[in-house]
């Protein structure tokens, strides 16, 4: 996390001297119980500065919100459906960055592309939204419920720069990212209390030891 405004101007700064490269930015600013972690000089100069220089920016719905309102003095409402979760998209992209991917994991849906009721029993859905301005992609996967999901935007962030550099374009390398996680989170292991985190290692083959 890039926690203060001085933090983020350096940052930026080391990007424009290495020329731009490809750069995947996780604008790591509310937690996960609701908490605004930035102050607003910080998420000033990170919406200034360092979301012109980002090739992807992926931010949760509260983080996109709150990009909004430091953008434009207009709160956005709460993101009741998959309608407004593209539209949020959009506008956050409008603000400079060359692709976004908005997270929907905190807006669990039914199939219909509603938010679904807290004691709801159907299958629920949650869709993360790609946008560049022209391309619009939907990755929907299966709403997992589960405490075993700490460190996942961090994690995807990573595993989508890591598609990147395996030359994938960025639908592709979103896709794998999305994908991974999910089954990150299915199947982790509950550890201890409170918000554990996903298993990084599901893809890697493992031996029984001889007993």
């Amino acid at each position: 996390m890039l926690a203060s405004a001085s933090t983020i101007l350096i940052v930026a700064e080391a990007l424009e001297a290495h020329g731009r490269p490809v750069t995947v930015i996780d604008p790591v600013m509310v937690s996960t119980s609701g908490t605004q972690l930035l102050p607003h000089k910080a998420i000033t100069e990170l919406r200034e500065h360092l979301l012109p220089l980002a090739t992807i920016l992926t931010p949760n719905i509260s983080e996109a919100r709150l990009l909004f309102e430091n953008s434009t003095g207009n709160t956005y409402p709460e993101p009741r459906s998959l309608d407004d979760l593209i539209d949020l998209a959009k506008k956050v992209q409008a603000l400079g960055v060359e692709w976004v991917l908005l997270k929907g994991g905190h807006l669990p849906m039914t199939k219909d592309h509603h938010a679904a009721a807290k004691d709801s029993r159907e299958p629920l859905v949650v869709v993360d939204v790609l946008y560049n301005g022209s391309e619009l992609h939907l990755m929907e996967t299966e709403y997992i419920p589960s405490t075993s999901t700490h460190g996942t935007g961090c994690s995807l962030a990573s595993a989508i720069a890591s598609g990147l550099a395996l030359g994938n374009d960025m639908p592709r390398a979103v896709e794998v990212a999305c994908r991974y996680i999910e089954k990150g989170i299915k199947t982790a292991i509950p550890r201890g209390k409170g918000n554990g985190p996903i298993n990084h290692f599901h893809t890697m083959p493992t031996i029984p030891f001889n007993v």
